[in-house]
Protein backbone atom coordinates (compact mmCIF):
# COMPACT_ATOMS: atom_id res chain seq x y z
CA UNK A 1 0.00 0.00 0.00
CA UNK A 2 1.63 3.32 -1.22
CA UNK A 3 1.32 6.08 1.99
CA UNK A 4 -0.02 9.65 0.85
CA UNK A 5 3.82 10.85 0.71
CA UNK A 6 4.73 7.88 -1.79
CA UNK A 7 1.48 8.92 -3.54
CA UNK A 8 3.09 12.08 -4.03
CA UNK A 9 6.63 11.38 -4.65
CA UNK A 10 5.42 9.26 -7.48
CA UNK A 11 3.26 12.63 -8.70
CA UNK A 12 5.83 14.84 -8.83
CA UNK A 13 7.82 12.09 -10.43
CA UNK A 14 5.59 11.43 -13.26
CA UNK A 15 4.98 15.70 -13.78
CA UNK A 16 8.47 15.48 -14.21
CA UNK A 17 8.54 13.12 -16.50
CA UNK A 18 5.26 14.57 -18.68
CA UNK A 19 6.66 17.44 -18.93
CA UNK A 20 10.08 16.60 -19.96
CA UNK A 21 7.70 14.63 -22.67
CA UNK A 22 6.06 17.55 -23.92
CA UNK A 23 9.58 19.43 -24.49
CA UNK A 24 10.93 16.66 -26.11
CA UNK A 25 7.80 16.28 -28.43
CA UNK A 26 8.29 19.95 -29.79
CA UNK A 27 9.86 20.26 -33.55
CA UNK A 28 11.65 23.70 -31.89
CA UNK A 29 15.33 22.90 -31.57
CA UNK A 30 16.39 22.66 -28.24
CA UNK A 31 19.69 25.08 -28.76
CA UNK A 32 21.23 27.24 -31.69
CA UNK A 33 24.66 27.90 -30.23
CA UNK A 34 26.46 24.90 -29.80
CA UNK A 35 27.88 23.21 -26.95
CA UNK A 36 30.97 25.04 -26.72
CA UNK A 37 30.04 28.27 -28.48
CA UNK A 38 27.77 28.69 -25.83
CA UNK A 39 29.63 28.32 -22.98
CA UNK A 40 30.31 30.68 -19.83
CA UNK A 41 32.84 30.69 -16.50
CA UNK A 42 32.77 33.14 -14.46
CA UNK A 43 35.06 32.90 -11.24
CA UNK A 44 33.55 35.03 -7.96
CA UNK A 45 36.34 36.12 -5.68
CA UNK A 46 34.53 37.01 -1.84
CA UNK A 47 36.25 38.36 1.26
CA UNK A 48 33.54 37.79 3.77
CA UNK A 49 34.22 39.67 7.40
CA UNK A 50 31.52 38.80 9.84
CA UNK A 51 30.61 39.55 13.23
CA UNK A 52 27.79 39.03 15.66
CA UNK A 53 27.47 39.74 19.45
CA UNK A 54 25.08 38.47 21.87
CA UNK A 55 23.74 39.61 24.73
CA UNK A 56 20.70 38.74 27.27
CA UNK A 57 22.13 35.21 26.06
CA UNK A 58 18.94 32.75 25.92
CA UNK A 59 19.26 28.77 25.60
CA UNK A 60 21.97 26.68 26.34
CA UNK A 61 24.77 27.90 23.61
CA UNK A 62 26.42 30.69 26.41
CA UNK A 63 29.00 31.81 23.23
CA UNK A 64 29.20 35.52 23.14
CA UNK A 65 30.30 36.69 19.79
CA UNK A 66 30.63 34.60 16.37
CA UNK A 67 33.20 36.50 14.52
CA UNK A 68 35.51 35.48 11.54
CA UNK A 69 37.19 36.45 8.38
CA UNK A 70 36.92 34.47 5.35
CA UNK A 71 38.21 33.86 1.53
CA UNK A 72 35.88 32.42 -0.67
CA UNK A 73 35.90 31.33 -4.34
CA UNK A 74 32.95 30.30 -6.95
CA UNK A 75 33.69 28.59 -10.01
CA UNK A 76 30.45 28.50 -11.81
CA UNK A 77 31.10 27.21 -15.48
CA UNK A 78 27.77 26.13 -17.90
CA UNK A 79 28.76 24.83 -21.09
CA UNK A 80 25.64 25.34 -24.14
CA UNK A 81 24.15 22.81 -25.21
CA UNK A 82 24.76 20.42 -28.24
CA UNK A 83 22.42 21.26 -31.31
CA UNK A 84 18.83 18.91 -31.96
CA UNK A 85 16.01 18.67 -31.26
CA UNK A 86 17.56 17.54 -27.55
CA UNK A 87 20.40 19.77 -26.34
CA UNK A 88 22.70 17.91 -23.71
CA UNK A 89 24.97 20.11 -21.43
CA UNK A 90 27.23 20.08 -18.17
CA UNK A 91 27.30 22.64 -15.81
CA UNK A 92 30.22 22.50 -12.74
CA UNK A 93 30.48 24.56 -9.85
CA UNK A 94 33.63 24.78 -7.74
CA UNK A 95 33.48 26.36 -3.90
CA UNK A 96 36.87 26.66 -2.25
CA UNK A 97 37.10 28.41 1.48
CA UNK A 98 40.18 29.51 3.26
CA UNK A 99 40.15 31.05 6.87
CA UNK A 100 41.86 34.46 7.52
CA UNK A 101 40.92 34.98 11.14
CA UNK A 102 39.44 33.28 13.99
CA UNK A 103 39.46 31.33 17.23
CA UNK A 104 37.32 28.83 19.27
CA UNK A 105 35.69 31.35 21.24
CA UNK A 106 34.77 33.34 18.22
CA UNK A 107 33.97 30.20 16.22
CA UNK A 108 30.76 29.11 14.40
CA UNK A 109 29.32 32.02 11.94
CA UNK A 110 28.48 30.32 9.31
CA UNK A 111 32.08 31.05 7.37
CA UNK A 112 33.64 27.85 8.02
CA UNK A 113 32.84 24.38 9.30
CA UNK A 114 34.18 23.80 12.72
CA UNK A 115 35.91 20.58 14.25
CA UNK A 116 35.20 18.76 17.00
CA UNK A 117 37.71 20.61 19.12
CA UNK A 118 35.42 23.68 18.52
CA UNK A 119 38.38 25.54 15.74
CA UNK A 120 37.22 26.11 12.21
CA UNK A 121 38.68 24.58 9.55
CA UNK A 122 41.83 26.17 7.53
CA UNK A 123 39.95 25.53 4.21
CA UNK A 124 36.97 23.97 2.96
CA UNK A 125 35.77 22.83 -0.61
CA UNK A 126 33.50 21.23 -2.60
CA UNK A 127 33.35 20.64 -6.52
CA UNK A 128 29.94 19.18 -8.32
CA UNK A 129 28.30 18.94 -11.30
CA UNK A 130 25.31 18.43 -13.19
CA UNK A 131 24.16 17.19 -16.21
CA UNK A 132 21.01 19.37 -18.12
CA UNK A 133 18.82 18.36 -21.17
CA UNK A 134 17.07 20.70 -23.08
CA UNK A 135 14.04 20.40 -25.42
CA UNK A 136 11.34 23.05 -27.02
CA UNK A 137 11.39 25.25 -23.61
CA UNK A 138 11.71 22.80 -21.06
CA UNK A 139 14.78 21.97 -18.95
CA UNK A 140 15.71 19.01 -16.96
CA UNK A 141 18.82 19.18 -14.75
CA UNK A 142 20.57 15.82 -12.86
CA UNK A 143 23.13 16.88 -10.43
CA UNK A 144 24.53 19.98 -8.53
CA UNK A 145 21.58 22.24 -8.14
CA UNK A 146 20.99 25.58 -6.68
CA UNK A 147 17.23 26.00 -6.67
CA UNK A 148 15.70 29.27 -5.53
CA UNK A 149 11.88 28.57 -4.88
CA UNK A 150 9.34 29.61 -2.71
CA UNK A 151 9.28 26.87 -0.84
CA UNK A 152 12.95 26.58 -0.46
CA UNK A 153 15.04 29.67 -1.13
CA UNK A 154 18.36 29.86 -2.33
CA UNK A 155 20.26 31.42 0.78
CA UNK A 156 23.54 32.78 -0.39
CA UNK A 157 24.42 34.57 3.10
CA UNK A 158 27.86 33.58 3.86
CA UNK A 159 30.98 32.60 2.22
CA UNK A 160 29.66 29.92 0.40
CA UNK A 161 26.74 29.29 -1.03
CA UNK A 162 24.59 25.85 0.18
CA UNK A 163 23.76 23.18 -2.38
CA UNK A 164 21.77 20.23 -3.49
CA UNK A 165 21.77 16.96 -5.53
CA UNK A 166 18.66 15.92 -7.32
CA UNK A 167 17.17 16.38 -10.29
CA UNK A 168 14.84 19.48 -11.50
CA UNK A 169 12.85 20.61 -14.41
CA UNK A 170 11.51 23.96 -15.63
CA UNK A 171 8.92 24.12 -18.43
CA UNK A 172 8.49 27.22 -20.47
CA UNK A 173 6.05 25.77 -23.20
CA UNK A 174 3.08 28.08 -22.56
CA UNK A 175 3.20 32.22 -22.73
CA UNK A 176 3.22 33.34 -19.31
CA UNK A 177 3.51 30.25 -17.89
CA UNK A 178 6.27 28.42 -15.75
CA UNK A 179 6.47 24.66 -14.22
CA UNK A 180 8.98 23.99 -11.44
CA UNK A 181 9.10 20.33 -10.50
CA UNK A 182 11.67 18.23 -9.06
CA UNK A 183 13.22 15.97 -5.84
CA UNK A 184 16.36 16.64 -3.63
CA UNK A 185 17.47 13.38 -2.02
CA UNK A 186 20.53 15.36 -0.47
CA UNK A 187 22.14 18.74 0.93
CA UNK A 188 25.57 20.56 1.17
CA UNK A 189 25.83 23.36 3.70
CA UNK A 190 27.34 27.03 3.43
CA UNK A 191 30.07 25.67 5.69
CA UNK A 192 30.50 21.86 5.02
CA UNK A 193 32.09 19.92 2.48
CA UNK A 194 30.07 17.00 3.05
CA UNK A 195 26.73 16.11 1.65
CA UNK A 196 23.91 15.15 4.25
CA UNK A 197 20.19 14.50 4.21
CA UNK A 198 17.91 17.37 4.51
CA UNK A 199 15.94 18.27 7.69
CA UNK A 200 13.64 20.70 9.13
CA UNK A 201 13.51 24.15 11.39
CA UNK A 202 10.70 25.31 12.83
CA UNK A 203 10.44 28.75 14.26
CA UNK A 204 10.38 27.51 17.87
CA UNK A 205 11.19 30.18 20.92
CA UNK A 206 11.69 27.74 23.00
CA UNK A 207 14.00 25.17 21.09
CA UNK A 208 13.97 26.20 17.64
CA UNK A 209 16.22 22.93 17.07
CA UNK A 210 13.57 20.71 18.23
CA UNK A 211 12.89 18.48 14.83
CA UNK A 212 16.19 19.33 13.44
CA UNK A 213 17.50 15.74 14.51
CA UNK A 214 14.88 14.48 12.13
CA UNK A 215 15.74 13.57 8.52
CA UNK A 216 14.36 13.10 5.34
CA UNK A 217 16.35 12.32 1.88
CA UNK A 218 13.01 13.09 -0.18
CA UNK A 219 12.24 16.47 -1.16
CA UNK A 220 9.58 17.22 -3.66
CA UNK A 221 8.19 20.17 -5.02
CA UNK A 222 5.73 20.92 -7.74
CA UNK A 223 4.72 24.90 -8.72
CA UNK A 224 3.11 26.80 -11.44
CA UNK A 225 3.52 30.47 -11.68
CA UNK A 226 1.31 32.14 -14.48
CA UNK A 227 2.27 36.11 -15.54
CA UNK A 228 -0.24 38.32 -17.75
CA UNK A 229 -1.12 41.69 -18.02
CA UNK A 230 2.04 42.65 -19.70
CA UNK A 231 3.86 40.32 -16.99
CA UNK A 232 2.88 43.21 -14.26
CA UNK A 233 0.28 40.62 -13.01
CA UNK A 234 1.44 36.81 -11.81
CA UNK A 235 -0.26 34.20 -9.57
CA UNK A 236 1.61 31.12 -8.01
CA UNK A 237 0.58 27.82 -6.23
CA UNK A 238 3.12 25.29 -5.31
CA UNK A 239 3.29 22.52 -3.53
CA UNK A 240 6.59 20.45 -1.38
CA UNK A 241 7.18 17.73 0.99
CA UNK A 242 10.05 16.78 2.93
CA UNK A 243 8.83 13.87 3.13
CA UNK A 244 7.69 11.88 6.55
CA UNK A 245 8.23 15.23 8.23
CA UNK A 246 6.36 17.83 7.07
CA UNK A 247 4.22 19.08 3.58
CA UNK A 248 3.80 22.76 2.80
CA UNK A 249 1.25 25.00 0.11
CA UNK A 250 2.35 27.84 -0.90
CA UNK A 251 0.16 30.49 -3.14
CA UNK A 252 1.29 33.45 -4.45
CA UNK A 253 -0.63 36.57 -6.11
CA UNK A 254 1.66 39.33 -7.72
CA UNK A 255 1.01 43.21 -9.28
CA UNK A 256 2.69 46.20 -10.55
CA UNK A 257 0.70 49.18 -11.28
CA UNK A 258 2.28 52.37 -12.78
CA UNK A 259 0.63 55.42 -11.56
CA UNK A 260 2.10 58.45 -13.44
CA UNK A 261 6.01 58.96 -12.24
CA UNK A 262 4.95 55.75 -9.51
CA UNK A 263 5.16 52.24 -9.50
CA UNK A 264 2.64 50.74 -7.05
CA UNK A 265 3.38 47.02 -6.13
CA UNK A 266 1.84 44.38 -3.89
CA UNK A 267 3.27 41.00 -3.43
CA UNK A 268 1.28 38.61 -1.32
CA UNK A 269 1.84 35.36 -0.28
CA UNK A 270 0.02 32.59 2.15
CA UNK A 271 1.77 29.26 3.17
CA UNK A 272 -0.39 26.18 4.83
CA UNK A 273 1.86 23.36 6.29
CA UNK A 274 1.65 20.03 8.36
CA UNK A 275 3.22 16.83 9.13
CA UNK A 276 3.53 14.72 6.59
CA UNK A 277 3.61 10.69 6.24
CA UNK A 278 4.86 9.18 8.72
CA UNK A 279 4.88 12.17 10.48
CA UNK A 280 7.82 11.26 12.62
CA UNK A 281 8.71 14.84 13.50
CA UNK A 282 5.47 14.13 15.77
CA UNK A 283 2.27 16.79 14.73
CA UNK A 284 2.90 20.04 13.14
CA UNK A 285 0.18 22.90 11.99
CA UNK A 286 1.32 26.19 10.50
CA UNK A 287 0.45 29.03 8.13
CA UNK A 288 1.22 31.97 7.29
CA UNK A 289 0.23 35.82 5.49
CA UNK A 290 3.01 37.75 4.15
CA UNK A 291 2.11 40.70 2.62
CA UNK A 292 4.02 43.54 1.10
CA UNK A 293 3.35 46.63 -0.13
CA UNK A 294 5.48 48.71 -2.44
CA UNK A 295 5.90 52.44 -3.95
CA UNK A 296 8.54 53.29 -6.46
CA UNK A 297 9.67 56.42 -7.63
CA UNK A 298 13.17 57.73 -9.58
CA UNK A 299 15.94 56.09 -7.30
CA UNK A 300 13.33 55.68 -4.03
CA UNK A 301 11.48 52.35 -3.62
CA UNK A 302 8.93 52.33 -0.47
CA UNK A 303 7.80 48.98 1.30
CA UNK A 304 5.03 48.49 4.33
CA UNK A 305 5.26 44.98 5.06
CA UNK A 306 2.66 42.85 6.98
CA UNK A 307 2.85 39.48 8.49
CA UNK A 308 0.92 36.94 10.72
CA UNK A 309 1.63 33.66 11.85
CA UNK A 310 -0.73 31.03 12.90
CA UNK A 311 -1.58 27.84 13.65
CA UNK A 312 0.45 25.58 16.63
CA UNK A 313 4.05 26.06 15.55
CA UNK A 314 5.53 28.92 14.01
CA UNK A 315 7.15 28.99 10.20
CA UNK A 316 8.79 25.48 9.07
CA UNK A 317 11.44 25.36 6.35
CA UNK A 318 14.39 23.64 5.29
CA UNK A 319 17.50 24.13 7.66
CA UNK A 320 19.88 25.65 7.09
CA UNK A 321 18.34 28.36 5.00
CA UNK A 322 16.29 31.42 4.97
CA UNK A 323 12.56 31.75 4.05
CA UNK A 324 10.76 33.96 1.74
CA UNK A 325 8.38 35.61 4.61
CA UNK A 326 8.05 39.72 3.17
CA UNK A 327 8.88 40.28 6.94
CA UNK A 328 11.59 37.59 7.14
CA UNK A 329 15.67 39.18 7.61
CA UNK A 330 19.01 37.31 8.10
CA UNK A 331 19.12 37.74 11.39
CA UNK A 332 15.43 38.01 13.01
CA UNK A 333 12.50 35.40 11.22
CA UNK A 334 9.49 37.42 12.93
CA UNK A 335 8.15 33.79 12.37
CA UNK A 336 7.30 32.58 15.65
CA UNK A 337 3.64 30.96 16.63
CA UNK A 338 0.89 33.84 16.14
CA UNK A 339 3.55 36.47 16.07
CA UNK A 340 2.34 39.94 13.71
CA UNK A 341 4.98 42.04 12.36
CA UNK A 342 5.23 45.21 10.17
CA UNK A 343 7.93 46.25 7.94
CA UNK A 344 8.68 50.03 6.52
CA UNK A 345 11.89 49.98 4.62
CA UNK A 346 13.39 52.31 1.95
CA UNK A 347 15.54 51.40 -1.20
CA UNK A 348 17.52 54.04 -2.86
CA UNK A 349 19.34 53.70 -5.69
CA UNK A 350 21.87 56.56 -6.28
CA UNK A 351 22.00 56.28 -10.33
CA UNK A 352 18.70 58.83 -9.90
CA UNK A 353 21.82 61.11 -8.62
CA UNK A 354 24.70 60.10 -11.31
CA UNK A 355 26.08 58.22 -8.94
CA UNK A 356 25.73 54.19 -10.75
CA UNK A 357 26.57 51.38 -8.77
CA UNK A 358 25.40 52.87 -5.20
CA UNK A 359 22.72 51.34 -3.55
CA UNK A 360 21.04 51.55 -0.07
CA UNK A 361 18.55 49.82 1.84
CA UNK A 362 17.48 50.30 5.38
CA UNK A 363 14.41 48.25 7.00
CA UNK A 364 12.54 48.52 10.30
CA UNK A 365 10.48 45.17 11.67
CA UNK A 366 9.22 44.96 14.64
CA UNK A 367 7.05 42.15 16.28
CA UNK A 368 4.64 41.25 18.81
CA UNK A 369 1.90 38.56 20.22
CA UNK A 370 4.31 35.84 19.61
CA UNK A 371 3.72 32.68 22.07
CA UNK A 372 6.33 32.05 24.19
CA UNK A 373 5.45 29.12 25.92
CA UNK A 374 6.65 30.88 29.12
CA UNK A 375 3.69 33.09 30.22
CA UNK A 376 4.44 36.18 28.60
CA UNK A 377 3.99 37.66 25.33
CA UNK A 378 7.06 37.99 23.09
CA UNK A 379 8.18 40.69 21.10
CA UNK A 380 11.06 41.90 19.25
CA UNK A 381 12.44 44.36 16.60
CA UNK A 382 15.22 45.02 14.11
CA UNK A 383 16.87 47.64 12.07
CA UNK A 384 19.11 46.80 9.21
CA UNK A 385 20.98 49.21 7.18
CA UNK A 386 23.02 47.79 3.84
CA UNK A 387 25.64 50.43 1.75
CA UNK A 388 26.44 48.44 -1.46
CA UNK A 389 28.86 49.82 -4.25
CA UNK A 390 30.31 48.34 -7.43
CA UNK A 391 33.07 50.43 -8.84
CA UNK A 392 31.95 51.16 -12.61
CA UNK A 393 35.12 52.14 -13.97
CA UNK A 394 38.71 52.02 -14.18
CA UNK A 395 41.36 49.13 -12.95
CA UNK A 396 38.83 48.45 -10.18
CA UNK A 397 35.71 48.02 -12.36
CA UNK A 398 34.15 45.41 -11.13
CA UNK A 399 34.98 45.33 -7.38
CA UNK A 400 31.94 45.25 -5.17
CA UNK A 401 31.86 46.21 -1.35
CA UNK A 402 29.06 46.00 0.97
CA UNK A 403 28.47 46.59 4.42
CA UNK A 404 25.79 45.56 6.81
CA UNK A 405 24.77 47.01 10.40
CA UNK A 406 22.08 45.32 12.37
CA UNK A 407 20.50 45.92 15.66
CA UNK A 408 17.85 43.48 17.38
CA UNK A 409 16.23 43.20 20.48
CA UNK A 410 13.93 40.59 21.83
CA UNK A 411 12.52 39.68 25.10
CA UNK A 412 12.22 36.28 24.48
CA UNK A 413 15.89 35.30 22.74
CA UNK A 414 19.31 36.90 22.85
CA UNK A 415 19.72 40.56 21.44
CA UNK A 416 22.31 40.91 18.64
CA UNK A 417 24.18 43.47 17.33
CA UNK A 418 25.85 42.72 13.60
CA UNK A 419 28.45 44.22 11.28
CA UNK A 420 29.32 42.49 8.02
CA UNK A 421 31.91 43.35 5.82
CA UNK A 422 31.51 42.09 2.12
CA UNK A 423 34.01 42.50 -1.14
CA UNK A 424 33.17 41.02 -3.96
CA UNK A 425 34.83 41.02 -8.05
CA UNK A 426 33.80 38.78 -10.47
CA UNK A 427 35.62 37.45 -13.13
CA UNK A 428 34.16 36.85 -16.84
CA UNK A 429 36.74 33.46 -17.65
CA UNK A 430 35.12 32.83 -21.17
Amino acid sequence: MHTPALRKAHAISGTLGGCLTLGLASPLLAEETGFIEGATANLQLRNYYFSRDFSDIVGPNKQSKAEEWAQGFILDARSGYTQGSIGVGVDVLGLYGVKLDSSPSRARSGLLPTHDDGRSADEYSRLGAAVKFKASSTELKIGELRPNLPVLVHSDLRLLPPTYQGASLVSKEWTGLTINAGQLHSTSLRDSTNTQDMYALINDPINPARIARFTSDRFNYLGADYSFNSNRTSVGLWQAQLEDIYQQRYYSFKHAEPVGDWTLGVSLGYFDASDDGQSIAGKLDNHALSNLLSAKHGGHTFYLGYQQIGGDDGFIQIGANTNPLGNTLPTYEFAAPDERSWQVRHDYDFAALGIPGLTTTLRYVTGDNVSTGQGFEGKDWERDLDIGYVVQSGSLRGVGIRIRNVTARSNYRSDIDENRLILSYNISLF
